[in-house]
């Protein structure tokens, strides 16, 4: 059986703030095998890059800090290395592309100058042959007459070079992880086909596997093997994309898949999740989701909403709604105890490599409605397809 590339376990971040600490990554676990596209969704502000800073051991500190948990590359704890040894597992072993190449590029060196940097970091090679390293990555990813773009700045170059730029600097070390975070954001959609298209057959060559941070899930359909959906700092749905995409569990992730727009519905509201995802600080008790959860808003409006009963694992009836918002909400003919309500839900394995932390997938009497199932990867990749079709530039997509 193939051993892990990466293995984070029960990661915990904290930022200390003048009025109290607030946990941006919440027992967050994942692992990523060689090979693997592992992409991370979710709304801004749900922990994903907090979670990738993390695993490279760059959030700020202060006020940042990683709280416990474990992040094993091969098998060693990264949170426990030595600063000396973390600065050669960067751009060696795990590179990353951040999200604007603009503000992530030094505007006063050359293009040459920064990769030929990283190279001589980590590679124990003369200057000359660091430079035609240089070159060569920048050959790699596609960029024209890469030996005169060594010299230029990066207020030279367009957006999308840019970003080809920063591929070939994350990849000039060969690192058997590349961290991708929003790796198209603010690019049309042409450029954006290209870059992905880019990444993938990289990918392939190398057998590197990536990480791959995004909120546009035509990206993550296209390009995923396996899913995991962050949610206030915590991972609430995971499973391989295509099981995802036809039998999403978690309320976040059918809001999420019913709010992609499709290019075929025209005239059609256009479905969205209410509110806006909670500020860590003030996190709401029991499920973080349950504010804009659609099974429990329409709890709410029932007669009675604590008569809509879950059977625990014991056999016990509890009310969903005590469950969901954390209050002893009971019903008439329950006589209210102390333990009845659990907070928030744990992630548990629902189905097959399938797992989800929702209170509404825990077995009921009485089930609230759910969406209809449907193949909502075909549809959001078909909606992609469109539209680069219309482009005149039609991307590999998946079966």
């Amino acid at each position: 059986m193939a051993q892990p590339l990466l293995e984070v376990r029960n990661l915990n971040v904290g930022f200390d703030m003048p009025r109290g600490q607030i946990r941006p990554v919440r027992d967050v676990s994942f692992s990523i095998f060689p090979g693997q596209t592992f992409a991370l969704v979710g709304e801004s502000g749900c922990g994903k890059s907090v979670t990738a800073l993390s695993i490279l051991r760059l959030i700020p500190s202060p006020p940042g800090r990683i709280l416990s948990g474990e992040v094993l590359l091969d098998g060693h704890d990264l949170v426990r290395l030595p600063e000396k040894q973390m600065r050669s597992v960067r751009g060696k072993d795990i590179a990353m592309i951040f999200q604007e190449p603009m503000t992530s590029l030094n505007p006063v060196f050359t293009i040459g100058d920064q990769i030929v940097e990283a190279v001589l970091l980590h590679q124990k090679v003369p200057s000359r042959q660091a430079w035609e390293i240089a070159e060569q990555s920048l050959r790699d990813v596609g960029i024209a007459d890469p030996a005169r773009r060594l010299h230029e700045y990066p207020h030279q170059m367009s957006g999308g070079m840019r970003q080809r730029v920063m591929i070939a600097m994350a990849l000039s070390c060969q690192p058997r992880l590349l961290i991708a975070d929003e790796p198209t954001t603010a690019l049309d959609v042409t450029i954006q086909a290209q870059i992905l298209e880019l990444l993938r057959r990289l990918q392939r060559q190398r057998n590197m596997a990536i990480l791959l941070i995004t909120h546009d899930l035509g990206v993550v359909a296209e390009n995923a093997d396996v899913v995991a959906v962050m949610y206030a700092s915590r991972v609430v749905e995971m499973a391989p994309v295509e099981e995802l995409f036809d039998h999403p569990l978690h309320p976040y992730t059918q809001g999420l898949l019913n709010s992609v727009p499709r290019l075929g519905a025209r005239g059609q509201r256009l479905a969205a999740i209410p509110g806006a995802v909670p500020n860590p600080a003030r996190f709401p008790a029991g499920c973080k989701f349950h504010p804009r959860c659609e099974h429990t808003r329409k709890l709410a409006t029932t007669a009675d909403p604590a008569q809509t009963l879950l059977v625990d694992a014991s056999g016990e009836k509890r009310s969903v709604m005590a469950r969901c918002t954390d209050r002893p909400l009971q019903p008439s003919s329950v006589p209210p105890r102390p333990g009845t309500t659990s907070g928030e839900p744990d992630l548990r394995q629902v189905r097959p490599n399938h797992w989800a932390s929702c209170h509404f997938v825990e077995g009921y009497e009485q089930a609230p409605a759910t969406v209809p199932r449907l193949d909502h990867r075909r549809q959001v990749v078909a909606a992609a397809v469109e539209e680069f079709n219309l482009l005149g530039t039609a991307p590999e997509v998946l079966p």
